[in-house]
């Protein structure tokens, strides 16, 4: 992910810039509905920001070559829906492409439909899935899911821009797919783990605002003894 500058032909940055504005203009409009509801809808905006920007903000170098990263962007699908992810991975991309020189700006567009809008979107679609089996079992599968599929989605996006001169589309997505996903999955796995201890966390601390979501389950008062 946080494909860099030159990687991609203009024609791709355009375009993907004109694919991912909606859902960041959308986005937008939903997380300031948001943070007018309640204080605590603000904070708990900060908090899915600062999360995701810390976490794609760590570089680990991979075994293939290249470098890996977690997304962060799963908690905050959760809590708010996928829609305000947009915005919020769109701003953490902006910042960290022109503060920490990961990505670029031509390719702004690209990294945010990746990590931004299909991630979030796909790490929902599990969390809803999952979570039968318990919060955090769904929680877990959001955060993996939205990490994993971030690199998926990167990888076509490699493959549409550079095919194989052989292959074609086909050769390249095995090629980008062998180097960014499978190393990804560890790393995936580990930020599902992180995200439900900051989801335990969050419990603790805005347990009224979470069961006004329905995300977890209204505590039942014991009943005061006469």
């Amino acid at each position: 992910m946080h494909i860099a500058e030159g990687f991609l032909p203009a024609s791709h940055c355009v375009a993907w810039y004109v694919a991912a504005a909606p859902f960041v203009i959308y986005g937008a409009r939903a997380c300031i509905k948001e943070a007018r509801k309640s204080t605590t809808n603000k904070l708990l905006l900060a908090v899915a920001g600062a999360f995701t920007f810390v976490l794609s903000a760590i570089k680990l170098p991979s075994v293939t070559g290249s470098s890996s990263h977690p997304t962060g962007t799963g908690v905050g699908a959760v809590l708010f829906r996928p829609p305000v992810m947009a915005f919020l991975g769109a701003v953490v991309l902006l910042f960290q492409a022109l503060l920490l020189a990961h990505g670029g700006i031509t390719t702004l567009g690209a990294n945010t439909f990746s990590m931004a809008i299909a991630g979030p979107w796909i790490g929902y679609a599990f969390y809803k899935l999952l979570r039968p089996l318990g919060t955090s079992v769904g929680i877990f599968a959001a955060m993996v899911m939205a990490d994993f599929s971030t690199y998926c989605v990167t990888s076509i996006q490699l493959a549409i821009a550079h095919p194989d001169p052989v292959s074609g589309f086909g050769g390249a997505l095995t090629k980008f797919l062998a180097t960014f996903a499978v190393t990804q999955i560890p790393l995936a796995l580990a930020e599902g783990f992180i995200g439900v201890l900051l989801f335990r966390f969050l419990v603790n601390v805005a347990r009224p605002e979470l069961e006004k979501r329905g995300l977890i389950k209204p505590q039942v008062k014991e009943a005061a003894n006469v």
